[in-house]
């Protein structure tokens, strides 16, 4: 048994093993095949575990205790791993759709130099992922964590000949830094406080609500949740995921879909009973959740990349997810993690669809344009009828419109706020109005009209090892919302012995209004986008240049920190590494040239001279014996 619950690790590391080995003498096919078979067949066995699950009656958990690893006074970890119904569906979210994302890289990745390298780190993307949702404590939890913020590193960065994904690839990896600090920090007070980090032992200690739990539960909360900040992009520390724009297309819908920036928000659904006994850091987190939603949604409807917008898309939705948590709603959280993972995968690939067909668009011989730059764009719809179905459910599903999966999971949000904090449901609902016009927005630009480039107009639609992964996110995207609906669905059922909530029913006036905004501002999108001019412009005034450049955050964080940090590092390099420390350094080496010029000195190749300095020695050392006596 505890072989098959640990092959859904397994299965990607022995892909990766082969590619590492035997790659350089095996085709693109071969290594791409070979790693996505990895994850399908880690699919499958996270499915059969999944089944196993259900199966099993009241008693829904699996363990597997590999081998100790810490045992130093009271602290004892083991590599232990957890199979029950909230890492079952974090397991088959990561590797159904890191699957789909696999297969679809064979082809956008073809003819990379790299090739190879890619998809060992694709491997080891997912097999860190599954490290962390199935660790049965803090400790293991927190190695699948740092390991998926290098490996977030390594594909970032992955084209690192230009500087700047170099820089994208840093950035991302000093803002996780940042967070993890306070991560690292509440898994110390946890163990301090309960004398353990094992999952079993801390929250029946929390959910009996021991004084001395109570007494440290903020802290811990809080600290935990600024680890999510840097994993799931809230603010302060979400600045570094629009940037991760720089990986490869297939990397983005890896990290903003299904894996990385879905860490924060089970983080805090798995630690829920923590988190319930410091309900001021709940409201802190369901205010920040709100605002990031807002600010990150307001800034997606000024971007001209079309990775960017949905960069900002992703953050304004992990801003629902954390809102959401902060409420207190974990099952509408993790319902809205599910479905964000099917309609944010699939508009991912498929803007990289897009890209994919500008980018070949000079093998016609037409001028060179930027590939993801949506004022190139347009009148796509016609030839690349799939890729424009499928931004098209994705789109719609993100801005809520029924039957699709986003408006089920959703609309159970903005009922909690609605619920429980006016000032949030404000935050929430304003964001649902932008996300609906930025999706109209979008699929103005890029699919409706006439081309506007050249590279558009002889686009045509992506290889099928491409368009095959697309029409399954389709379904998933479509009819994702079936698993949870409204009034305790399949998945508020299945979550219930882990999290236990009241579920609530559909408020038919609040999606019946949420549907007729949502249909609203696309219709406006398509009266003020039409006009392709528009978009030439609208970055021009100051409320645009400031929604582009995200409320600047950017700015003020060069001007608070990067700056301040270069000049105190030039301060430092300039007067205690060169002034102090070479200094002293080159003081020694010249102390010891002008040493040894002096006793160069000494040797003048004659006898008599040596003789002499003999003598001298021989009557030093006599007058030494004889004083000393």
């Amino acid at each position: 048994m505890d072989a098959l619950i640990l092959s859904p690790i397994l299965f990607p590391l022995l892909g990766l093993l082969i590619n590492v080995l035997w790659g350089k003498r095996m085709s693109e096919q071969a290594i791409g095949w070979t790693a996505s078979f990895a994850v399908i067949a880690s699919f499958i066995v996270s499915l059969a575990l999944f089944l196993q699950l259900n199966a099993s009656g009241a008693d829904k958990a699996l363990h597997a205790v590999v081998l100790p690893w810490i045992a130093v006074g009271s602290l004892n970890v083991s590599w232990g791993f957890l199979v029950d119904p909230l890492s079952s569906v974090m397991m088959l979210v990561v590797t159904g759709v890191g699957a789909l994302i696999h297969i679809y890289s064979i082809g956008y990745m073809h003819g990379d130099e790299r090739f190879q390298r890619f998809f060992v780190y694709l491997n080891l993307f997912v097999a860190s992922m599954l490290v962390l949702v199935m660790a049965d404590n803090f400790l293991v939890m927190f190695v699948g964590w740092e390991l998926v913020g290098l490996c977030s590193y390594l594909l970032i960065g992955f084209w690192f000949k230009d500087i700047k994904n170099a820089a994208a690839g840093r950035k991302a990896f000093i803002a996780n830094r940042v967070g993890d600090v306070g991560f690292v920090l509440g898994v110390m007070l946890i163990f301090a406080t309960f004398g353990s980090l094992n999952f079993e032992t801390v929250f029946e200690a929390a959910e009996r609500r021991e004084e001395s739990a109570v007494l440290a539960a903020s802290a811990i909360a809080l600290l935990l949740f600024i680890g999510a900040t840097g994993k799931s992009a809230q603010i302060p520390l979400f600045v570094w995921l629009p940037d991760a724009m720089a990986g490869p297309t297939p990397v983005s819908a890896l990290i903003h879909a299904a894996t990385m920036v879905t860490a924060g928000v089970y983080m805090m659904s798995r630690a829920h009973a923590l988190f319930e006994l410091a309900p001021a850091v709940q409201t802190l987190i369901a205010l920040i959740g709100g605002a990031t939603a807002l600010v990150a949604g307001s800034s997606a409807l000024r971007q001209m990349d079309i990775k960017k917008v949905l960069a900002y898309s992703t953050i304004s939705q992990l801003g629902f997810m954390v809102a959401a948590a902060g409420l207190g709603v974990y099952v509408a959280s993790l319902f809205h993690l599910v479905t964000h993972a099917f309609f944010k995968a699939l508009l991912f690939l498929a803007a990289g669809s897009v890209i994919h067909a500008l980018a070949h668009g000079n093998g016609h011989g037409h001028s060179s344009v930027d590939p993801q730059d949506m004022r190139a764009m347009g009148g796509l719809w016609r030839r690349m009828p799939i890729t424009f179905a499928s931004f098209a459910v994705g789109g719609l599903a993100l801005a809520g419109l029924p039957p699709l999966s986003g408006f089920f999971s959703k609309d159970e949000i903005l009922l909690a706020a609605l619920t429980y904090s006016p000032v949030v449901f404000a935050l929430l609902a304003a964001t649902a109005v932008f996300t609906a016009l930025y999706v109209g927005r979008q699929l103005v630009l890029v699919f409706l009209g006439a081309p506007r480039s050249p590279n558009a107009e002889h686009a045509h639609e992506s290889p099928v090892v491409m368009i095959a992964p697309l029409v399954v996110l389709i379904v998933l995207a479509a009819i994702g919302g079936l698993i949870n609906l409204p009034g305790g669905g399949w998945l508020h059922r299945w979550l219930e012995p882990v999290i236990k909530e009241v579920a609530k029913p559909l408020n038919v006036v609040l999606a019946a209004v949420f549907t007729l905004l949502a249909l609203g501002a696309i219709g406006l999108a398509w009266t003020l986008y039409r006009d392709p001019a528009r978009a030439q412009t609208e970055g021009e005034s100051a409320l645009g240049q400031f929604l582009q450049q995200a409320w600047r955050f950017d700015a003020l964080y060069a001007a608070l920190v990067v700056k301040p940090f270069y000049a105190v590092s030039t301060i430092c390099a300039q007067v205690i590494d060169v002034g102090l420390v070479d200094a002293a350094v080159n003081a020694v080496g010249s102390a010891v040239r002008w040493a040894g010029a002096r006793l160069r000195q000494v040797q003048t190749g004659f006898v008599r001279s040596y003789g002499l300095i003999m003598l001298v020695g021989v009557v030093a050392l006599l007058a030494y014996f004889v004083i000393a006596r």
